[in-house]
């Protein structure tokens, strides 16, 4: 197959009932920057020096998954790793982020990354490296 294409990843998106609001947390917990709305039901983020962006769209019907998994229950679809440059960094990180409305997930499978939750129940992890 000679004729494949280039292919980046531009932008993660996550279902949630209101975009303002948890676009909001993201903004305020990464520093980033809000970009791009269309029509009330879609908005993305992107952090200054530039990369992936997080994108929210509007899902009145969304369930928060349940963390860890339970059979039968609402289960992640995906969750995103944020990098931070030591140990010190991790405890700090997790620190911030529950003062800007995450949560500790109650169950933790490692000391080398921190799982929480977002303001919806989205689960995203703080890993050193």
């Amino acid at each position: 197959m000679n004729n494949i294409p280039i292919i980046k990843l531009k932008s993660i998106v996550l279902d949630c009932p209101d975009i303002q609001a948890l676009s909001d947390f993201y903004i305020w917990m990464l520093g980033w920057e809000k970009d791009f709305v269309e029509e009330g039901d879609f908005l993305d983020i992107h952090s200054p020096s530039g990369g992936v962006k997080i994108a929210f769209q509007t899902n009145t019907d969304y369930i928060p998954p349940v963390w860890p998994e339970q059979p039968g229950a609402q289960q992640q679809m995906l969750h995103i790793d944020f990098a931070v440059q030591s140990t010190e960094d991790l405890e700090c990180a997790v620190i911030h982020a529950i003062a800007c409305g995450a949560a500790k997930a109650g169950t933790q499978y490692s000391d080398e990354w921190t799982v929480m939750l977002d303001p919806v129940g989205h689960p995203f992890c703080f890993v050193v490296g």
